[in-house]
């Protein structure tokens, strides 16, 4: 998909991380990938990149990283990577079908943990579904740059960006949900607890519904966060 970016925001690009999205990028060896890390750090001591990858810095915040990314792509399509999301081997055909409507707007995978809990199943199944409630950024949403630029983009949040995006767009075109998974990282349900990571969350997103600032619930969320220092996601 030589039409494709993928835009990987991530709090910081190592060595580790280059190492794993080659093997996950596999698939996309033509695609045109722009990585963004905060630019508050220190840029020394950076893997090299393949030709085709470029590494850029914006403001610390995932929307604001995501709306760099997307200024600085060339390609039609535009996929927004968590960094701890794996794609699967269909990703590929699953998003040509997609996209071969002209009605869709964005597409984005079903949802699956790298570990097993039957309430991690419930989140898997629910996100088969397209809907205000489960659909979200872990899920690789890719969106055409016509639809992207007419909704504005992101909004500049470090918090629920993905879901001001997906509202957006369902204003303007459809959104179609991939039969295909993407696999993303239960790191925060174990350091946790699966119910009080879930309890967390619904309380965050309840308040984001209810018209809190996303900057006060991201300062909440980041506190809580520090608090586990070995959970380290974008």
């Amino acid at each position: 998909m030589r039409e494709l970016s993928i835009i990987i925001p991530t709090r910081q690009f190592d060595t580790a991380l280059c190492k794993r999205l080659r093997t996950r990028l596999h698939g996309f060896p033509d695609a045109d990938v722009i990585i963004v890390e905060p630019d508050d750090l220190e840029r020394a001591g950076r893997p090299s990149l393949p030709a085709h990858w470029r590494l850029l810095s914006a403001p610390r915040g995932r929307g604001t990283q995501c709306n760099q990314g997307a200024r600085a792509a060339r390609g039609a399509l535009m996929m927004f990577l968590h960094d701890d999301t794996d794609l699967p081997a269909e990703a590929r055909s699953a998003m040509e079908y997609a996209f071969s409507d002209s009605r869709v707007g964005m597409s984005c995978f079903r949802l699956r943990f790298d570990r097993h809990h039957w309430l991690l199943g419930l989140y898997e199944q629910g996100s088969r579904i397209e809907s205000l409630l489960t659909t979200f950024g872990d899920q690789a949403m890719t969106v055409r740059r016509s639809v992207f630029e007419s909704v504005g983009g992101f909004p500049d949040w470090p918090l629920f960006e993905d879901v001001e995006l997906a509202r957006r767009v369902r204003r303007h075109s459809r959104i179609s949900k991939l039969p295909v998974a993407v696999t993303t990282s239960a790191a925060r349900y174990q350091a946790n607890g699966m119910l009080g990571q879930q309890l967390a969350n619904g309380l965050l997103f309840a308040r984001f519904l209810l018209g809190a600032s996303p900057d006060r619930l991201a300062a909440i969320y980041e506190g809580r966060r520090r608090e586990r220092p070995e959970v380290d996601t974008p």
